[in-house]
């Protein structure tokens, strides 16, 4: 089995970039970030604040959360209910940034992530997931782009998904988002020392699934 961990900020395109990667490779997807953003969902469907710290690690005994693969696609239930687009919303976005944040919230997900990476051969997106998640991954990749790049990327993402969206707005909140990220205290998103700094500004899609699949066969000596 192999373990892939793709990490870095917010619209650098991890998860369209392993979700690719995964099926060009056979091996199973998992969007870590859609964990967190389940978590978020349901924390603000209980009416409480971005940093009710207190709030939030209530709000744990009552979730469920579980990942399905369906169609060869990952499905993530929260108590029985596939969410969809709805972990999207860019508000969204924001609660699962402050959620990650809470060393609870962490623990409650770890051993999910860990479970399936276990059981399967996987590649796996998040912000910490070569550093906590799977420190002992075959390989890591921390992909990173410009802020204007992920902004405009995930604007279209947004707009095309029916979901309104101002680009300002979208650069704005992912600067924030970059920022409580990377110097939170618990597991922030920091590239792992072994990881190989991927910046996919100016790439294609293609360009940047290439890129991928080449790190990966140069790291594994071409046995995958």
């Amino acid at each position: 089995m192999i373990k892939i961990a793709i990490d870095g900020p917010s619209g650098a395109g991890k998860s369209s970039i392993a979700k690719a990667v995964a099926a060009r490779l056979g091996i199973v997807y998992v969007d870590t970030g859609a964990l967190y953003r389940t978590i978020g969902y349901y924390v603000r469907s209980k009416g409480f604040s971005r940093d009710n710290i207190a709030g939030i690690i209530s709000c744990l005994p009552e979730i469920a959360i579980e990942v399905r693969y369906e169609n060869g696609a990952q499905h993530v239930y929260l108590n029985g209910e596939d969410l969809g687009d709805r972990i999207r919303e860019p508000e969204i976005s924001m609660y699962a940034s402050a959620v990650s944040a809470v060393p609870e919230v962490r623990t409650f997900l770890l051993d999910t992530q860990r479970d399936i990476a276990a059981k399967n051969s996987v590649i796996m997106d998040g912000r910490d997931i070569g550093t906590v998640i799977l420190p002992d991954a075959d390989v890591k990749i921390f992909m990173t782009a410009s802020n204007e790049a992920r902004a405009e990327r995930r604007t279209k993402e947004l707009l095309a998904k029916g979901i309104d969206a101002r680009y300002e707005d979208v650069l704005r909140e992912m600067i924030e988002r970059d920022y409580n990220d990377s110097t939170r205290a618990v597991a922030p998103a920091v590239a792992a020392p072994d990881a190989l700094l991927l910046d996919n500004s100016s790439m294609t899609i293609e360009e940047n699934v290439a890129a991928v699949l080449d790190i990966i066969r140069e790291k594994c000596g071409g046995t995958v």
